[in-house]
């Protein structure tokens, strides 16, 4: 990635999801990545887990948000943490966005599709 510390709201090109969903990239280093997620209502974020540490606000909509097993309800404004290897998932109560932060960068989401 480019060495530019500033992200204007159109870059970055939107990509489908293997849940059906579909994200982009707002921008990484090696330690740290934004990544934003767009849902449907009834669009899920199937239930995985994954060695990065992973930080989530809620832009837009409601969602159930399930960790290691414990489901709350989270609208607009609300965020969460996920530790590193625990089991997460989201459905979208309504049609929503989610900001995710990842540390460090989810390399897998730099390879390109079909990889």
């Amino acid at each position: 990635m480019a060495r530019d510390f500033f992200v204007r709201a159109g870059e970055g090109a939107w990509e489908p999801t293997p849940d059906g969903n579909k994200r982009r990239i707002v921008a990484y280093t090696e330690e740290l990545m934004m990544v934003e997620f767009a849902f449907e209502e009834g669009g899920e974020g199937w239930v995985h887990s994954h060695p990065h540490v992973q930080s989530s606000y809620v832009a837009e909509g409601s969602f159930a948000v399930t960790i290691d097993g414990r489901t709350e309800t989270l609208h607009q404004g609300d965020s969460y943490i996920v530790p590193s290897g625990l089991k997460h998932g989201v459905k979208a109560l309504s049609k929503g966005r989610l900001v995710d932060c990842f540390t460090p960068h989810r390399a897998d989401f730099l390879k390109p599709a079909g990889d």
